[in-house]
């Protein structure tokens, strides 16, 4: 499937687009979230992290790396790579434990850990547009094309 494009007009379409990838994912996969400082990551992230069923704050992981989220029987871990030095940093932390079967980790600027980090099932890259913001989801597994078949129908 090639990349679905979607528009959102404001934060609220943004948190509702997570509510909903959170659902399509079922709590396991990799995403990795592109765009420049303040496109809308986090507040994505805060989406699909609220509508995997938590109900505490989502803070940005920009100076812990990493956040994790026990939600019942599910595991989520939200990534931001921003503040990163060297991707080999990534080994150190044992950022591999983290890729299992079993939970959805999410990535910001993924671009700084390359060489360190797997293949994502789906990329999703951010960028203002006139009314709002523009989402380019590229799919790089099978399940990441169902994913983005079922989005780019209910989001249309």
């Amino acid at each position: 499937m090639p990349e679905v494009i979607l528009f959102l007009a404001d934060e609220d379409a943004m948190v509702a687009l997570g509510h909903r990838l959170a659902q399509l994912t079922a709590g396991n996969g990799l995403i990795f979230l592109e765009g420049d400082l303040g496109a809308g990551k986090t507040t994505l992230s805060r989406g699909i992290i609220r509508g995997l069923g938590h109900e505490g704050a989502v803070k940005s992981p920009t100076f812990t790396l990493v956040e994790p989220y026990e939600i019942g029987t599910m595991r989520a871990f939200h990534f931001d790579l921003y503040r990163l030095v060297d991707p080999e940093e990534l080994e150190f932390m044992g950022i591999r434990d983290y890729f299992d079967a079993e939970a959805l980790c999410l990535i910001e600027w993924p671009d700084k850990g390359t060489g360190f980090l797997p293949k994502p099932d789906l990329t999703i890259t951010i960028t203002p547009h006139e009314h709002g913001r523009q989402l380019k989801l590229l799919p790089q597994s099978t399940r990441a094309e169902s994913w983005c078949a079922a989005l780019a129908l209910e989001f249309k």
